[in-house]
């Protein structure tokens, strides 16, 4: 029988070897016009690719897709639009068209199995109707904070350590409503799953994924709660970083799904056993010089890695909003799970908000323990790199022997988020008011008080579970 398609489908080593090769030009700095030239000949000269699928964030950090016909794309690259009033905390409806400008750079080639043959991924930046940058585009905003470094020589490097939760059936999270409850796949615990358990397949085939998409793979397990997983790749630009976190979130669903199942990256979706979180670790270079490390500083970090951690710790109730944007992160927030709610810096309390992993020069960083895995990464990894490199911001919070607490409920984190100057500066009032608009909006159609009992609400109404419908009927 005649073949009737034929659309690329590439084999896991040399995806890896392509993707790996389009990161290397996009951390080293390669002109991004010379690369949209390249890229745009590419998809002319491949007839085997049917269309290209461009992603972008909402300031929630929701991550949106659309598929465009290739030769539409070729045509209309820089007229892209979109209708902002459907996107929620984005332009009123009076208003509504918004741009997408694409970031070649940010472009990869995708397994054909897991997202379909023909198709390319890229990532875009939000324009609003002039052309200028979005204020409610987070991502452009982080890569105008590194771009700002980059003009004082220095690079932001960031990894992302997610934890999720695999769970029986597909949508559990919107059959939720329904059920009251989820299904564990797996209850073997930390690093416990046999070769072929249901959880152990999960684990391997998103992280074959993950390599295949050039994350630089380093390990992978199952978490200490059951039916928890967690897949660990390399640092890399900060940019680059968030993107891999929309990436990582992005494939554990569409795998899991494919396997009858829901990965969930809600922080607590059950009460009772450890939470997700997304540890995240940072550090600055120069010249390819660890700027956080000295082997003479306490911990070997160097002072300018002290004051980085510093500003993060006393702009930490500022933030916290951003970095537990959801009412069900704060139950994650409980000291009796590993929680890391004191702020306070640590070598080995893992409470602590920020801790000091062990390392060489080469790995020499802080993690930032308190974020949950459904904030936005490009806005939590923005208000870190702006807190850490503020130096109007008072340092000394380190060496502190008073332990403060994190907020313990999402309204005094609202609270805290409206009063801060530096969270005002740093995204600019209008979109300062809208998040915390946002984040008001979900805590009332939640139960106030978060009792033992993970309530529907905290749910169905959560910002990464898509209940649109449900959000349109309250």
């Amino acid at each position: 029988m005649q073949q009737l398609r034929d659309f690329l489908e590439i084999p896991y080593d040399k995806l890896e070897e392509m993707n790996l090769a389009a990161k290397a030009d996009r951390v080293g700095g390669k002109d991004p016009q010379e690369i949209r030239d390249e890229r745009m000949k590419y998809l002319a000269d491949e007839k085997r690719i049917k269309a290209v699928t461009v992603c972008f964030t909402d300031l929630e950090g929701r991550l949106h897709m659309l598929d465009y016909d290739k030769r539409f794309l070729l045509q209309s690259a820089d007229n892209l639009t979109f209708d902002g009033s459907s996107i929620r905390g984005f332009s009123r409806q009076a208003e509504s068209d918004l741009r997408l400008a694409i970031d070649w750079p940010a472009m990869y080639w995708l397994p054909s199995d897991v997202f379909g043959a023909g198709k390319i991924l890229v990532f875009s930046e939000v324009q609003d109707q002039d052309g200028t940058p979005y204020e409610g585009d987070l991502r452009g905003r982080l890569k105008q904070c590194c771009a700002g470094l980059a003009k004082q020589g220095i690079v932001a490097h960031a990894s992302n350590e997610i934890e999720g939760f695999v769970f029986e059936g597909r949508d559990a999270e919107r059959r939720f409503r329904d059920t009251g409850a989820f299904d564990f796949i797996s209850t073997g615990g930390y690093y416990s799953a046999l070769p072929g358990d249901t959880l152990r397949q999960f684990i391997d085939t998103a992280a074959e994924v993950q390599r295949a998409m050039g994350f630089s793979n380093e390990k992978d397990h199952p978490e200490v709660a059951p039916s928890q997983f967690e897949m660990n790749y390399s640092y890399t630009e900060a940019t680059v970083a968030a993107d891999q976190v929309q990436l990582y979130k992005l494939i554990a669903r569409q795998v899991a799904a494919q396997m009858g199942l829901t990965a969930s990256f809600l922080p607590k979706p059950v009460a009772g056993v450890n939470g997700n979180g997304m540890h995240t670790n940072m550090s600055l270079s120069r010249d390819g010089k660890n700027l956080f490390y000295d082997k003479d500083g306490r911990h070997g970090i160097s002072k300018t890695g002290w004051n980085f951690v510093d500003r993060i710790l006393a702009t930490a109730k500022d933030t916290c909003l951003i970095l537990n944007s959801s009412v069900n992160s704060y139950r994650r927030l409980d000291p009796a799970y590993e929680a890391p709610n004191q702020i306070k810096v640590s070598a080995k309390d893992r409470g602590s908000m920020v801790r000091i992993p062990i390392a060489n020069e080469k790995a020499a960083r802080i993690e930032v323990r308190s974020i949950g895995p459904d904030a936005n990464p490009y806005l939590a990894i923005y208000a870190l790199l702006r807190a850490g490199t503020d130096e109007s911001i008072e340092t000394g919070q380190s060496s502190s022997k008073k332990v403060a607490y994190l907020p313990d409920n999402i309204y005094t984190a609202v609270s805290f988020f409206n009063k801060s100057r530096f969270a005002k500066e740093a995204l600019g009032e209008a979109v300062h008011a809208k998040f915390a608009e946002l984040k008001l909006a979900q805590a009332e159609r939640c139960p106030k008080a978060l009792g033992s009992r993970v309530k529907r609400g905290e749910v169905m109404f959560h910002h990464e579970v898509t209940n649109q419908y449900l959000w349109t009927q309250f």
